[in-house]
């Protein structure tokens, strides 16, 4: 006979269904690709979650989840990072590899927040900021009025910062 569900497990259930797949793919990004680190990552998150289940509500869950899963990415590698403090430098340096890490997880994060943008706000975002470009030079690039590349700016940037907000990035 089976036991019926409390709340804290329907949450779980809710949470993993509602955020599993793009938690799980943020995790693989965060871990470099690999996916069974990446498993252990949304594992230990929905754990936390479960320990956390009377401050969640499964619908507005995700930025939390994903804070806490990319705290949980920093924390194992810099886990591995001190492990391999008494390797040989360039044993370090193949494995570990050069980049920071805090770095590269918020570069990960302002990518995917882009991808998630429109077409038209991700190009303004690309042309003005990326790539250094005046107004009007974006306007020409992308042919249209220079007021459209203003607009577009606006609502863009409005649209990113809600995006990284999903995310867990916060501004400051």
């Amino acid at each position: 006979m089976a036991r019926p569900l409390g709340r804290d497990e329907r949450l779980l259930r809710t949470l993993y269904a509602e955020h599993g797949g793009p938690l799980l793919g943020y995790a693989e990004r965060l871990t470099g690709g690999d996916r069974q680190q990446a498993e252990d990552v949304v594992q230990e998150t929905l754990v936390r979650a479960w320990r956390n289940a009377e401050r969640l509500e499964a619908r507005s869950a995700r930025p939390w989840l994903f804070r806490v899963a990319r705290n949980i990415a920093i924390d194992r590698a810099r886990a591995r990072r001190s492990r391999m403090a008494d390797a040989p430098a360039d044993v370090v340096e193949a494995v570990a590899g050069p980049d920071d890490l805090d770095s590269a997880l918020l570069a990960w994060q302002i990518a995917d927040a882009l991808r998630s943008l429109s077409p038209d706000h991700r190009h303004v975002i690309v042309e003005v900021y990326y790539r250094g470009r005046s107004v009007a030079e974006a306007a020409d690039v992308l042919g249209v009025p220079r007021g459209t590349v203003q607009s577009r700016t606006f609502y863009a940037l409005r649209a990113l910062r809600v995006a990284l907000e999903e995310r867990g990035v916060t501004g400051t």
